[in-house]
């Protein structure tokens, strides 16, 4: 059906004026427009939630990761600082022996020696002696007392030595791990001074 429009006067028609009122009415939101814009910013929220959430959690294995290098570094650090004689520290000729035949007792190989322990009395007190710790099962970590350390509950160590260079220097490795994260720090210790003990 086909409406005609009113004639156009010099004053407004009715028509007109009934139009201008309807549009001019309307004010503020309607319902579709609201639920639409709850939807385009729920969709965004949950966008910005989602990528929040995966930062996070990327963020917490660096810091696992770190750890466990400090870890490694320390304990390699504190083997390579040991003696690594030809006779064990502990006998009588380990400050004038020019070769393992020259030793009065304890030949220093690769193990600890007789009750020595890392947190103990006697204390690891050459290189050798740390082959085989935390093998086969890795030790959980602990300060050079024995003592636990705070905070790392879960974090583990063990540490594999193999003679190099002909037995002039040892190659360590030294393994955290903690979770899925699994650090392995690698140092070697030179025979440069096999008639000094601590």
């Amino acid at each position: 059906m086909y409406i005609k429009s009113p004639p156009v006067t010099g004053r407004l028609s009715v028509w007109t004026r009934r139009r201008r009122h309807l549009w001019t009415k309307q004010k503020g939101v309607t319902l579709i427009e609201l639920i639409l814009f709850m939807l385009i910013v729920s969709i965004a929220v949950i966008g910005v939630t989602r990528i929040m959430n995966i930062t996070s959690v990327a963020s917490t294995d660096p810091l696992r990761e770190k750890q466990a290098l400090a870890l490694a570094e320390s304990m390699l650090e504190e083997i390579q600082l040991q003696a690594f004689t030809f006779c064990d520290p502990d006998d009588a000729n380990a400050m004038t022996a020019y070769s393992a035949a020259d030793c009065a007792s304890e030949v220093q190989g690769l193990g600890k020696s007789a009750g020595e322990t890392r947190g103990g009395v006697p204390r690891f007190d050459n290189v050798g002696d740390y082959f085989g710790y935390g093998n086969p099962v890795p030790v959980p970590v602990v300060d050079i007392q024995g003592l636990p350390i705070a905070g790392l509950g879960n974090y583990s160590m063990s540490v594999f030595e193999v003679y190099e260079c002909g037995g002039a220097c040892i190659r360590i490795d030294v393994t955290v791990s903690v979770d899925d994260v699994r650090v392995v720090l690698t140092g070697y210790r030179y025979r440069y001074a096999p008639r000094t003990v601590p």
